[in-house]
């Protein structure tokens, strides 16, 4: 894949050194169990599975991942996170390897991140800072740099403690003042509330911008069909091979950010709005959350969501259960009526681990059942448009009319309005259509049609 060109003017991410050299990922791993529900449950990844993961969101910004190493702890250490003797063996690994950045791949706070980059010699990033970084890179419109940008600044304004070099220094006061004045650590945090409040502003104006434009689609009967899903489950692929898009698809984290849509039309007429929205990743930073909650806004309204799940990958349960609940930070709850899942790459399976994944889709309710795919091949994605329909036409009303066999204009017009399911002529001459259409189209077919 060709590698696009970085602004590094234009790049307001994690400082320099972070974009390039070698690198040293660490996964810390919490040896707890979560309560839920008042039981204890352990975690549904294993360590080494997390671990592989965060190597492949390095790579994702070409980073040169030299080593891989799990961290078992007992208890967060407050100034390191991971324990002394554990730092020094990650000293001497990371000066053997001559990484220029080391990844810890969980949250922690500035003062963790400023003693172990004194104690490795090495830029320290954690998780939310590496996302952030993949995030800058691939948004390619104005809004998803935005996007991007406030959520860095949100991020970076709690982490002014080790940002900056200067941040002892005070400016004095009045010429006649005493007293110390506005800390620099004040200023530099102020400037940062402002340039925040800023995008803010234009991200409000993007947010009207798409209301409009979504408000300009109810206007018309073209349904909404948005693809979520876990980041590399196939959504872009997918989209590629539904609608003959060019929407870039790779085997990388992340490879796609910014939301594309596209006309389709189904079999029996009817056209939708195919939207293919950023992927989800555990522990998903907030910030990026509500940054993106304008972008994430088309899935909230979209008529149907398709859920693609990577039923090849060992955590495709646990990736599920993440997705799950960034759509519920949305309000869209499992039941949701307009949810389907797509169960992607079969292709990837193997006789047994085939039939296995019919057999489950058989023993689903038809009502949530999955639909199982390949969005390589193409395999399935008959069913897949079936399932679609046969969503849409529920709670849409089916309406009988005759027309003079010489109105081109009317049929024309139901065609672009409505989803015409048959047509003939009568016995009395006359070209008897059935359509089908949501409620509000119903009524303005019935007002041109019907009413004398």
């Amino acid at each position: 894949m060709e590698q696009r060109e970085r602004d590094d003017g234009k790049d307001s991410l994690t400082p320099s050194g972070s974009g390039s050299g070698r690198a040293l990922v660490i996964e810390p791993w919490l040896k707890q169990q979560t309560v839920r529900h008042g039981a204890r449950l352990p975690d549904t990844r294993t360590p080494e599975a997390r671990l592989e993961e965060a190597m492949g969101l390095a790579r994702a910004i070409d980073l040169d991942v030299t080593h891989g190493l799990v961290v078992t702890l007992h208890a967060v250490r407050p100034p390191t996170y991971i324990g002394k003797g554990k730092v020094d063996e990650i000293a001497g690994l990371a000066k053997s390897l001559d990484v220029s950045v080391v990844i810890m791949d969980c949250p922690i706070t500035p003062v963790q991140q400023r003693n172990l980059e004194k104690a490795w010699g090495a830029k320290v990033i954690d998780r939310t800072g590496l996302i952030l970084e993949i995030f800058g890179r691939r948004a390619r419109t104005r809004e998803g740099a935005l996007q991007v940008e406030h959520a860095h600044l949100t991020y970076q304004k709690g982490r002014l403690v080790r940002s900056w070099t200067h941040l002892e220094r005070q400016r004095g006061g009045g010429a006649f003042l005493g007293g110390p004045g506005e800390t620099q650590i004040e200023s530099d945090r102020r400037m940062l509330s402002d340039k925040i409040m800023r995008i803010e502003e234009e991200l409000e104006r993007v947010k009207r911008t798409r209301k409009l434009h979504r408000d300009a689609r109810k206007r018309t009967p073209y349904p909404i069909v948005a693809l979520v899903g876990y980041t590399n489950a196939g959504k872009s692929t997918l989209f590629n091979r539904m609608t003959t898009a060019s929407v870039l698809s790779a085997d990388m984290l992340f490879a796609t950010l910014d939301p594309t849509m596209r006309a389709l039309d189904l079999p029996h007429g009817n056209r939708i709005i195919l939207s293919d929205t950023v992927g989800f990743i555990s522990d998903l930073p907030t910030s990026l959350v509500a940054a993106f909650r304008a972008t994430l806004e088309e899935v909230i309204e979209a008529d149907i969501i398709l859920h693609v799940r990577d039923m090849s990958h060992d955590d495709t349960g646990a990736q599920s259960h993440d997705v799950e609940k960034v759509l519920g930070e949305l309000g869209i709850e499992p039941t949701d009526p307009r949810l389907i899942e797509v169960w992607n790459k079969i292709d990837r399976l193997d006789a047994d681990g085939r039939e296995r994944i019919m057999n489950l889709v058989e023993r689903q309710p038809a009502e949530r059942r999955p639909v199982a795919v390949s969005a390589l091949s193409g395999e399935g994605l008959d069913n897949l448009i079936k399932a679609v329909e046969g969503r849409l036409a529920q709670g849409r009303l089916t309406i009988d009319l005759l027309l003079d066999p010489s109105d081109g204009a009317g049929l024309s017009w139901l065609y672009r309005h409505a989803e015409v399911l048959s047509k003939e002529m009568d016995e009395q001459g006359k070209l008897a259509v059935t359509v089908r259409a949501d409620p509000d189209q119903a009524a303005r077919v019935r007002a041109k049609f019907l009413t004398p």
